[in-house]
């Protein structure tokens, strides 16, 4: 979900995308500041109650981009690289493309944003203290002043992941020097915040106010199966420890011919379900082909287009070399999102490393985890 939806512009190089859920979330928080507004200040016209709650919205939802936009820019200080950044019903998030290698970066990301929160509420405290004499800047810079203050006070809970929890992994991380200890114990911190926030919300629900109640229910799944997709990458980086591409690479090269049609070429996918295929020219690599390759063209050109026309050119493939590290090659695969890599000794292709293979080692490694527990 979070390289989908509508992209609006780059910063610092970092595509910032808002999510279909933003739009039903702006409109809520838009609604409910027209109504607050309204409430409070009596006096003012209904269009300017409209005015400042839709001015007020899009400032929070800035913060929010703020706030994901410090954790990146100290991540690209460590060459960290940054994937995207998506607004989304819960907020924002950042995508990164490796995790820390230590946990002075660790820390260094996580408290990025909570502090520039706090600088945001301190500057919005400042504009209302010097806009006494216009009540409507005044509200919007009061409401925005608390808002970032609790936000940044929210994220500090240390749960997993949430920004306090991963400085809580982060300083366990620091003693133990065994990252993987480190991120089960904050994973498991951040399953017991969802818990309670769902117990809770359920309470709030049940006694006080239902929708209130319904989205701290909400919040919390939301943070408990994030908790549970960390404690699940810890144990895939166990797994995959170790593990070098060599080890796992298929030798069986998937292979089609430059001059066949598009056409051609998609009977050969029907017919063998795979979905990429090496181009071949003289036994040299001559350039990659897949489905995504395909369907950039028009069904009507199939008949008419070669399989050269349309492939992927060799300086443009992403490969690996036998010795590498699967982890790693899974980390490229997330961070420029493909989904296989050939593996290439002195030039030439000797292998070929997917997800779908990846996926397989790693069930097959599962499963005889269990038995050997039993």
């Amino acid at each position: 979900m979070f390289t989908s939806g509508l992209k609006l512009v780059r910063v610092f190089g970092i595509p910032i995308y808002l999510h279909s859920s933003w739009f039903i979330i702006f409109v809520l928080i838009t609604l409910s500041l027209a109504t607050y507004f309204a409430q409070q200040y009596p006096g003012w016209s209904r269009g300017e109650h409209w005015a400042v709650g839709i001015a007020t919205s899009i400032l929070f939802f800035g913060s929010v981009l703020f706030h994901e936009l410090a954790h990146s820019v100290v991540a690209l200080r460590y060459r960290i690289p940054v994937v995207s950044i998506t607004l989304f019903v819960f907020g924002g998030i950042a995508r990164i493309g490796r995790e820390p290698t230590s946990a002075k970066q660790e820390f260094n990301i996580a408290v990025a944003g909570p502090l520039s929160s706090y600088f945001l509420a301190g500057v919005f405290f400042l504009l209302k203290s010097g806009a006494a004499g216009t009540p409507m800047l005044a509200a919007l810079c009061d409401w925005l002043a608390t808002i970032n203050f609790m936000l940044a006070t929210f994220n500090l809970v240390p749960g997993f992941p949430l920004d306090g929890g991963r400085i809580l992994r982060a300083i366990v991380w620091a003693r133990t020097q065994d990252y993987t200890r480190a991120t089960r114990f904050a994973s498991r911190g951040g399953q017991v915040v969802a818990y309670l926030m769902i117990l809770a919300g359920i309470y709030t629900g049940l006694r006080i106010n239902f929708f209130s109640g319904l989205w701290l229910v909400f919040i919390g799944w939301f943070l408990l199966s994030a908790a549970q997709e960390s404690y699940a990458r810890v144990a895939i980086r166990d797994m995959l420890r170790g593990v070098r591409a060599g080890d796992i690479m298929s030798a069986e090269l998937p292979t089609v011919a430059r001059d066949i049609s598009l056409e051609d070429y998609a009977h050969e996918l029907l017919r063998t379900g795979r979905r990429c295929h090496l181009v071949l020219r003289d036994g040299q690599l001559a350039g990659m082909i897949s489905v995504h390759s395909l369907n950039r063209f028009p069904r009507e050109e199939w008949a008419r287009t070669s399989v050269q026309a349309a492939m992927m050119p060799p300086e443009r493939i992403h490969w690996v070399r036998p010795s590498d590290p699967v982890l790693a090659i899974l980390e490229r695969m997330q961070s420029e999102d493909i989904n296989q890599m050939p593996v290439v000794v002195d030039g030439q292709v000797v292998g070929w490393v997917s997800r779908e293979r990846i996926l397989h080692v790693l069930q097959t490694r599962s499963e005889l985890g269990e038995l050997a527990e039993q």
